[in-house]
């Protein structure tokens, strides 16, 4: 039928933060997140100076957008994670822990290290491919789904 499945080779590094490749396959939804930060709905910075409030607050964004897509966290299967030059990364890193809770196969990740963002106060950028399963359709005449 499909799925996804979470790849951790042989002779790399297994973590609880990240698995080294996720593979899609069967009928689903791609959900590609833009790059979400520590803005809120008015566009004011929260937490200036404040990687870890950032964090959150990226957080808090990428689910409403998730959820505005008919999915959820557990339904993230890569994530690129930007970063301000000079930044702590234990901060994040603990809220990201938080957020994944006990889920098991943590996404892919990718974290760069950047000399700035779109605005001179923020400290981080997330973006996310989530994948959904799609329920079965009735098919159209052209054989697509509807």
């Amino acid at each position: 039928m499909g799925g996804v499945e979470h790849v951790n080779p042989e002779g790399l590094l297994r973590s609880p933060a990240f698995t080294q490749a996720v593979v899609v396959r069967g009928p689903h939804r791609v959900v590609y997140v833009g790059g979400q930060d520590g803005v809120d709905a008015s566009g004011q910075v929260v937490g200036r100076g404040d990687i870890q409030a950032q964090t959150e607050q990226a957080f808090r964004n990428l689910r409403r957008v998730l959820e505005a897509c008919g999915a959820g966290l557990e339904h993230v299967v890569k994530w690129n994670v930007y970063v301000v030059q000079g930044q702590p990364l234990q901060p994040g890193y603990e809220v990201f822990l938080r957020e994944w809770g006990g889920r098991p196969n943590p996404p892919a990740i990718t974290l760069v290290v950047v000399a700035g963002l779109a605005h001179p106060d923020l400290l981080v950028e997330i973006d996310a491919v989530a994948v959904v399963p799609d329920p079965p359709a009735a098919a159209s005449p052209e054989g697509w789904g509807a």
